[in-house]
């Protein structure tokens, strides 16, 4: 299950496939799903302030029984209460039993008040402090990092965004700049064409490497997220789907499958189902009191219709 770690620019590794518990809620089923993640290997655990599960998540690490150092664990900035950056990275530490997070995100460059420049350097004292130690952005486009490294002393490690082939040819912009300037690229969403954009172009292209691998589609999907560079942050409350997202890093496309996703991905999904997945989403996002951010966040999905 090679889904090997990644080098960061500040000279640590982020494993290539991690846990997130967007989706999740709270309460103890929480715990319980991060438990069997890391209990199956998983052992990158994706949180944030917005999601509100931040509790649940430390109590299934610190009850892993992994050293502190096994176990890869990433929170983000979301600007819940209208707290600052300071005061979040310190509550988000209690929330979770922890004395340090590996990895701390802007969850969305709206949130970087009063601008990308000024915010940036209170995310560079926290890591100076110890209380993060790397740091990185989510949900910002090639015009926004290029603000952000022009000016950072310390530049981001990573960039989270969504990226699936329905978005790929719009995201590769990002990609690029990124790639330019040693920012590792981490994705979320990778299985949306699957979860809630079926019936699309990328269908056909899909089934077909699925049937001739004797794999499942959303193996294939993740070896295409693979094979574009990016860490992978994925869920799944069934072990048997996460012990297939596991075996998918040994998964070897071709040029030509390759290319037959990015051809099938460029056409887009029906506009019927981009409606009805921005809803979900909204109801979701919406059902933890953070309608607002979903705005933010749901940028890319807006941007289909």
């Amino acid at each position: 299950m090679p889904w090997d770690s990644k080098k960061l620019n500040d000279g640590r590794e982020i494993p290539g496939l991690g846990f997130g518990t967007w989706k999740l809620g709270n309460g103890e089923g929480v715990t319980n799903q991060v438990d069997q993640a890391i209990s199956l290997g998983l052992s990158h655990i994706d949180t944030a302030q917005v999601y509100r599960n931040e509790t649940e998540a430390g109590t299934a690490i610190r009850e892993s029984g992994l050293a502190r150092e096994d176990v890869f664990i990433t929170t983000k900035y979301s600007g819940l209460d209208g707290l600052d950056v300071h005061t979040s990275i310190r509550n988000s530490l209690d929330y979770m039993g922890l004395k340090y997070v590996d990895l701390y995100l802007v969850h969305s460059p709206r949130l970087a008040k009063p601008d990308i420049p000024t915010f940036w350097k209170e995310m560079e004292v926290i890591k100076k402090q110890g209380l993060v130690k790397s740091i990185g952005v989510s949900n910002y486009d090639e015009k926004d990092l290029a603000l952000l490294v022009s000016s950072a002393k310390i530049k981001p490690v990573v960039n989270q965004i969504l990226l699936h082939p329905y978005v790929y040819a719009r995201q590769k912009p990002i990609l690029e700049f990124a790639a330019e300037n040693d920012i590792v690229i981490e994705a979320y969403s990778a299985l949306l064409p699957i979860t809630s954009l079926p019936g699309g172009p990328l269908d056909t292209p899909l089934n077909d490497i699925a049937g001739r691998l004797g794999v499942t589609t959303d193996q294939v999907l993740l070896a295409w997220t693979k094979a574009k560079g990016a860490v992978v942050v994925t869920t799944s409350s069934k072990k048997s789907r996460l012990e297939g997202y596991l075996n998918a890093g040994d998964l070897k496309l071709t040029e030509e499958d390759m290319a037959a996703i990015d051809a099938a991905g460029a056409l887009g999904p029906p506009r019927s189902c981009i409606r009805n997945a921005v809803l979900r989403r909204l109801v979701v996002v919406g059902a933890v009191g953070a309608i607002s951010f979903a705005a933010a966040a749901l940028t890319g999905y807006l941007s289909f219709l």
